[in-house]
């Protein structure tokens, strides 16, 4: 199975993301629809079999500076943030950023 995404449109969203996070870990991904490079990680990470929450930062740039104040993670793009219990567990910018990782982390923190 490939990775569903699910665009991030409203701060409301997120706020219940962070609430989800105390039941299972929730991946986000924050990507630039301009960039090449974001492009590309957009490809590796959709190999991943979960759901991964999308900002397309174009769009929504307040909910990527609201995921940066909650996490206390500065802004990059493409970037991706995995929460678990309303705290990140991981976070990768640009080529760091691999389906490896992210399914390592999850593998990880499924256990609560």
């Amino acid at each position: 199975m490939k990775a569903q995404f699910i665009e991030l449109n409203t701060l409301d969203q997120l706020d219940e993301l962070f609430e989800v996070s105390s039941r299972k870990p929730v991946i986000i991904f924050k990507h630039s629809t301009t960039c090449p490079i974001s492009a590309n990680v957009f490809d590796e990470i959709s190999e991943v079999d979960s759901t991964i929450f999308l900002i397309k930062v174009q769009n929504a740039r307040n909910i990527s500076d609201a995921i940066a104040e909650k996490t206390s993670i500065k802004h990059e793009t493409p970037q991706t943030i995995i929460l678990k219990d309303e705290k990140p567990v991981y976070h990768a910018s640009h080529y760091d950023i691999t389906k490896s990782d992210i399914t390592a982390e999850l593998e990880n923190n499924s256990n609560f």
